[in-house]
């Protein structure tokens, strides 16, 4: 009987800093179908639509922590385009080798820098910047971690953070778990996609993070399917 009610703390395989390889490449592939199919990404450029109008700037330099193969990078791009922004991005992740991958992927853009680091690192950025984005990021770390991290991003951030994360729900557990089970050709994202559910929050779990990361200004919202926007701001 699977418990809902508690976040576990099983470890994805994608937690393996040395994962790399074809089963790597293909697991980053599929995770970018899954959330275009789903529509997760609109959540990310949703927040930057709220804190973009409350802070409007000729340009902008948005981290992107966790960035993976660099998805949501060129989501946010495209978005930048339509909005008429400039943006310059900083993708930041602990694997080296997806940051390779990021980097062939994104190769095209000139407006975008990596990083491989260490988010633990106290001011691991080196500089501020105006945002911070994770996406399907925050629930690979302990309730402790994160209160650590909250802090950290907040110091690094000039106007705001905005989080885009899984909820973790029956029905986001099962779907996910017949979804690649049918359709995944990648172990990896067949044991690390219904685990990050699982790992996931509720909105109490983000009340109660933010409360303990001394974090008062803030805002959760619920989107379909099954993920929360936060959205805190450095005002």
């Amino acid at each position: 009987m699977i418990d809902f009610n508690q976040r576990s703390s099983e470890k994805e395989i994608m937690d393996d800093l040395a994962c790399d390889g074809p089963v790597l490449d293909q697991t980053l592939k599929e995770l970018k179908s899954i959330n275009k199919l789903l529509g997760g990404n609109h959540v990310t450029t949703d927040g930057l639509d709220k804190i973009t109008a409350k802070f409007p700037q000729a340009s902008y330099t948005i981290a992107d922590i966790g960035c993976g193969g660099g998805d949501m990078i060129r989501v946010m791009g495209d978005w930048a385009i339509k909005k008429n922004l400039n943006l310059h991005f900083i993708g930041v992740d602990a694997n080296p080798n997806t940051i390779e991958f990021a980097k062939e992927r994104l190769a095209d853009l000139n407006n975008v820098e990596f990083l491989v680091k260490n988010v633990f690192e106290a001011g691991f950025l080196g500089t501020k910047v105006d945002i911070i984005t994770c996406t399907l990021f925050t629930h690979h770390f302990t309730d402790s971690e994160l209160q650590m991290l909250l802090k950290s991003l907040l110091d690094q951030a000039k106007l705001g953070i905005v989080i885009n994360d899984l909820h973790r729900h029956s029905v986001a557990y099962y779907s996910i778990t017949l979804l690649t089970r049918f359709f995944s050709k990648s172990d990896m994202v067949k044991n690390d996609g219904p685990l990050s559910v699982l790992r996931a929050f509720s909105r109490a779990d983000w009340k109660e993070l933010l409360k303990h990361s001394q974090i008062k200004s803030y805002a959760i919202k619920w989107f379909w399917a099954f993920r929360w926007q936060v959205i805190v701001w450095n005002s």
